[in-house]
């Protein structure tokens, strides 16, 4: 089973890209903060957020940068060569589903 569930907000507004093929791609970052008490220093964690379709224009649309979300995905690893040549690995969310978490607001 490959299933990640994430409570954060995100770190910048997302970026919403049209493939080739005509899927359409929602990239984002977003933080995760581990509390670990009064005396310790909390853990914060960065993960990189890719939402697809339909969900990924949602997203687009509403999310910003400091947005509450709920990320129910899975892990994906991909690798890439870097300017200088050397093999990196980069692990993403794919979503399922995006919650947003944030109140809306009243006018």
């Amino acid at each position: 089973m490959n299933k990640v569930l994430l409570q954060g907000n995100l770190g910048k507004n997302p970026e919403l890209t049209t493939l080739p093929s005509g899927m359409t791609k929602c990239t984002f970052s977003m933080a995760t903060t581990e509390r670990r008490g009064k005396d310790k220093e909390n853990i914060t964690e960065w993960h990189y957020v890719i939402a697809w379709g339909k969900q990924a224009e949602v997203c687009a649309e509403y999310l910003c940068k400091g947005s509450s979300v709920l990320v129910d995905g899975r892990l994906r690893t991909r690798n890439y060569e870097d300017n200088s040549g050397v093999k990196r690995y980069v692990t993403e969310i794919h979503t399922n589903e995006v919650t947003f978490l944030d109140k809306k607001k009243e006018v």
